[in-house]
């Protein structure tokens, strides 16, 4: 933290977590504190008005998902909540506790605050992150055993405090207001919610000693808050934000075109979706096609698993919108922070080097097939392609095309029609990176969010190492490697990790050869924009 002293003015500087500029007052955020002494009826009077609050806490969660409506990034994340909630090894020792004597509150507060503990003292800073998680949960179910209700967060404010439940962040109207928290992360829930609804966020900001209802500047670009500011400060603010209102206006006029750059070599810019209702405000015609489908969304949030018909008709919906377009469906990606009950793993030590992607699905094939098989049904239809997630070994890769080839076979004999869909993979592991043409893979999609993490041995959910966390040689170095492999041996290279999205990393990814950026529908204008600026070097 630093200071400056220019009058009154406080300059902190912190981490940037979501970008954009936010003026208003300090409002300071407050830790709950839920402390209703119930009086402890009976053990059964205890144990249903538990049950009730668990049951309030889960409509209130399927409310807020169903208002997040296409937000992708939401209903992942209230999905994760809820199958936290469903998980009877969660609340078994409030029960049992219950069964004891002790009062619902105090039984369901000990137990969580147990978790939440174990969850902050982890070494790994992904189970770090989550504690917030489970934090959320607790008060919600505290809040409901209480009868009391949580008052929303003033409109066009800069909240600053410690940290932030996501259901609260998605009940606020934010309306130009920002975001400065001491604790959390760049990849923390509230941080990716608040990057996909333009929310400027910064983590790392210590502001212990600034008071509600100062006059505050947020600059979720270079992770800076100046409280109390000076003339000077507010002018220099002020040019930014109207020239932040130009750049965007400029890049607007991008969205029509195709992307060419300033060679006149065109690019390929697709989408990233989550599933076909995130198609609703895209027009066709601004893309070049689909670059990633994230199929999890088929198995979030539900009682049972997906059966073929149901993926079928999704898959077809996604591709009548392509209209021939190129469409790449990636074959389930969960494990890691995407868990769904009664198939993923609890309690692995480390997740994101867990049983996940790929690892998971051929643990379980019958599930794997009943979507290779669902996709295969819909190549019928459109050409598609498929993408296997999480791949570090060339046998991965051929088990995964012997499965496919048995639910070609399957489909044969049943008479059902089904076209083979082109099987490529995500390059999110760098021994795949590096042994690139080792894998019997028919195109080549990079994930660049994992492969940074991976490649730096740095998690994203660490606020500390976020210089760490950020392209570099070694990642470019990667990248180049694969889209020149993939040149030379005629198989397509795209990328649809978050970088394509940023557009000061456009040019280093067009300089280290591809050609083709999937990125999320909101960034396709200013991706555009930014392959229309860039000129190879001589």
């Amino acid at each position: 933290m630093s200071t400056e002293a220019a009058a009154t003015m406080v300059c902190l500087q912190g981490v940037p977590a979501a970008p954009g500029l936010a003026a208003g007052p300090i409002f300071r955020l407050t830790e709950p504190t839920i402390r209703v002494e119930r009086q402890a009826g009976s053990a059964t009077a205890e144990r249903m008005a538990l049950e009730a609050a668990l049951q309030t806490a889960a409509e209130g969660l399927a409310a807020l998902i169903e208002t997040a409506g296409d937000d992708e990034e939401a209903e992942a994340i209230l999905s994760f909540q809820a199958a936290l909630l469903e998980d009877p090894e969660l609340t078994a020792p409030a029960f049992a506790a219950i069964a004891a004597g002790t009062p619902a509150d105090r039984a369901i507060r000990e137990a969580l605050d147990g978790e939440i503990a174990g969850y902050l003292a982890a070494e790994d800073a992904y189970f770090r992150g989550r504690a917030a998680d489970l934090a959320d949960l607790r008060d919600r179910v505290l809040r409901h055993l209480a009868g009391a209700e949580e008052a929303p967060l003033p409109a066009g404010v800069i909240c600053v405090g410690s940290d932030l439940a996501p259901s609260r962040f998605l009940a606020t109207r934010w309306d130009g207001g920002g975001l400065a928290l001491a604790r959390g992360s760049t990849t923390s829930h509230v941080a990716i919610l608040a990057r996909a609804r333009g929310v400027p966020m910064v983590v790392g900001i210590v502001a212990d000693g600034v008071a509600n209802g100062h006059p505050a500047l947020l600059d979720g670009t270079d992770g800076s808050l100046v409280v109390d500011p000076d003339q000077a400060a507010r002018l220099a603010f002020e040019v930014r934000q109207a020239a932040e209102l130009q750049t965007r206006a400029r890049d607007e006029k991008f969205l029509t075109r195709p992307a060419v750059t300033a060679d006149g070599e065109s690019v390929a810019v697709m989408v990233n979706i989550a599933g076909p209702d995130d198609l609703s405000g895209i027009d066709p015609g601004h893309t070049d096609g689909i670059g990633l489908v994230r199929t999890e969304f088929l198995f979030h949030g539900r009682d049972r698993l997906p059966d073929e018909a149901e993926q079928l008709a999704v898959y077809r919906r996604i591709l009548d919108w392509a209209g021939g377009r190129s469409v790449t469906i990636r074959t389930l990606d969960a494990g890691g922070d995407k868990p769904i009950p009664g198939l993923t793993r609890r309690d692995e030590s480390n997740p994101f080097l867990g049983v996940r992607g790929v690892r998971l699905s051929l643990r379980h094939p019958e599930v794997f097939v009943v979507q290779l098989r669902a996709l295969a049904r819909a190549a019928a239809v459109a050409p598609l392609k498929v993408m296997v997630p999480m791949v570090s070994l060339p046998e991965e890769m051929a088990a995964c095309r012997a499965l496919l080839d048995d639910a070609l076979a399957q489909l044969a004999a049943e008479s059902l029609p089904a076209g083979r869909p082109q099987l490529g993979m995500m390059i999110e592991v760098p021994a795949a990176a590096l042994m690139v043409e080792a894998f019997d893979a028919e195109f080549y999609s990079i994930g660049s969010n994992d492969l940074i993490q991976y490649t730096m041995a740095a998690s994203r959910d660490e606020p500390e190492l976020a210089g760490l966390a950020r392209p570099n040689a070694a990642l470019i170095a990667l990248i180049a490697r694969v889209a020149q492999y993939g040149a030379g041996s005629g198989r397509p290279v795209s990328l649809c990790g978050d970088l394509a999205s940023e557009p000061a990393q456009v040019p280093l990814l067009l300089d280290a050869g591809l050609r083709a950026l999937s990125v999320a529908p909101a960034a396709l204008a200013t991706t555009k924009a930014a392959v229309a600026r860039y000129r190879r070097a001589a």
